[in-house]
């Protein structure tokens, strides 16, 4: 089973979205089957198989996120950090301005669903491969 260890490993040859396909590559050899990222402090779970999962620490300051959902413009931010102009700790505070309360990359549809505080899903895009 993976570690926390070796998704850090992977995770720090991402410097913008544009490099997000090749850490998704990356968490595939190492049998991750999703992961959920929480926006107000940045950890993570990560999914296995058999129920597997681990969590990592907060990454950053709490992040305020807004409790209602800004779908347009998190559209625009979101566009604009898979187009590499924006950094991880900059998206991640735009997805809180905009009411992302935490987005969830499923590795076996190969999507990425971005919800709002109640749950609601806001965006669910298809990852690249």
């Amino acid at each position: 089973m993976f570690t926390i260890e070796q998704i850090k490993e992977a995770h720090s040859k991402v410097k913008s979205g544009a490099d997000f396909p090749n850490y998704i590559q990356d968490l595939i050899i190492l049998g991750v089957k999703g992961y959920d990222t929480f926006v107000n402090d940045g950890h993570v779970q990560y999914f296995g198989v058999n129920n597997y999962n681990v969590t990592s620490d907060e990454k950053y300051d709490e992040i305020e996120v807004a409790s209602s959902a800004n779908k347009e413009r998190f559209i625009e931010f979101l566009a604009m950090h898979q187009d590499g102009q924006t950094d991880y700790l900059t998206f991640c505070s735009h997805a809180g301005q905009c009411g992302i309360a935490k987005w969830r990359v499923d590795i076996i549809e190969m999507t990425c669903t971005y919800f709002d505080k109640s749950g609601s899903e806001i965006i669910i895009e298809k990852i690249p491969v």
